[in-house]
């Protein structure tokens, strides 16, 4: 059962820094604390006080959620109409108890009211099919972009990292939904679980019609510095026999399969900073 909680937030726009800035994204939007999803290797416990979580958040990450309450009239008073907006890099905003608290409709109707150059929506949640008029509304004012993440074509790899997310089949149904409606929607192959890559990749490139993204297992030991895959995941890579999926080397072979799919479809495959840069940019990647 998760606890949710709604208070209200002091502002709601936050200058970006580090992998976000470095992607081009001028600003980022966050409507809650703590996700839902609670998936294993989220990287934003790792960053604690950084992230602006507090020690409930990352000692009970994905069993409670803090709505901020007043977000939209935040953002009415705090957007200007040159940002680059991503939304979010903390909290998935579709996680599942957004659709009891329904904080982004009204976050999406001052959007399309005073719409910044690029609003991207980084999920996971077949929720935002509820949203796709408001959606709709707000490309027509604004660069608006969806990433959507998958993670793995294996069914039983999914249960095991990120139980309380949808199946691969039907993010990928979500994927086509948005994509027909006329969304500019990227597949975002980001954390990238243990998968059949080929086929996890012409998958996610059926599916949509823009380069793909995504990312590895981040790695403390490669990366000494900043937000990191959880121990969770590794645990869990452990006991599945799955170390080698945070190993550096077979990573690079894994997006390099991954990218030979791209390549043999007419597209790329971006990773890190750069293939985000996809979600921020409005001349790139048309």
């Amino acid at each position: 059962m998760f606890r949710i909680f709604a208070e209200p937030a002091s502002s709601i726009l936050s200058k970006t820094s580090g992998f976000i800035a470095e992607a081009g994204f001028s600003h980022s939007l966050t409507p809650a604390r703590n996700c839902t999803f609670g998936c294993t290797y989220c990287y934003v416990p790792t960053m604690r006080i950084y992230a602006g979580l507090k020690p409930a958040d990352w000692a009970s990450w994905g069993q409670f959620t803090t709505f901020k309450q007043n977000a939209a009239d935040l953002l009415r008073r705090a957007i200007r109409g040159g940002e680059s907006v991503y939304c979010s890099p903390l909290v998935d905003p579709y996680q599942p108890v957004e659709e009891q608290q329904r904080l982004m409709p009204a976050i999406l109707e001052v959007i399309a009211a005073r719409p910044p150059r690029v609003f991207t929506i980084q999920t996971r949640g077949p929720l935002i099919l509820r949203d796709l008029d408001l959606l709709r509304r707000a490309a027509e004012r604004t660069d608006l972009r969806v990433s959507f993440s998958l993670t793995t074509n294996r069914e039983q790899v999914r249960r095991w990292y990120e139980p309380h997310c949808a199946p691969f089949e039907e993010r990928l149904e979500v994927i086509r939904a948005l994509r027909a409606a006329g969304i500019r929607t990227f597949a975002t192959l980001a954390p990238i679980l243990p998968c059949d890559p080929e086929e996890f990749a012409a998958a996610a490139l059926e599916a949509t019609a823009e380069n793909l993204i995504g990312d590895p297992f981040h790695n403390r030991r490669s990366k000494p510095h900043g937000a990191t895959t959880r121990e969770q995941a590794e645990r869990v890579s452990g006991v599945r026999g799955f170390e080698q999926w945070h190993d550096p080397a077979f990573q690079a072979e894994v997006v390099a399969r991954i990218a030979g799919v791209a390549r043999s479809r007419g597209r790329q495959f971006g990773i890190g900073p750069a293939g985000f840069r996809w979600l921020a940019c409005s001349a790139e990647n048309r």
